[in-house]
């Protein structure tokens, strides 16, 4: 399956049966990165985490004692 990366243009191919692909041809909203844009994404996002002045909001899950 060929598919093009949403930052960079970069098109690649990546196997058929794999989840990503899957998830890509089920749900289209889901973007494909490259690798070296996900880890330029990853690096900055750590960065500005170890600042303070940059919140990641995460959802709160409450754990349910009965399960």
């Amino acid at each position: 399956m060929q598919v093009k990366c949403s930052l960079c243009d970069k098109v690649e191919e990546i196997e058929d049966y794999s989840l990503k692909a899957k998830r890509l041809r089920n749900r289209r909203i889901y973007m494909y990165l490259c690798t070296p844009c996900y880890d330029r994404i990853e690096d900055r996002t750590n960065k500005r985490l170890t600042t303070g002045k940059f919140r990641l909001y995460r959802e709160n899950k409450k754990v349910d004692q009965y399960l």
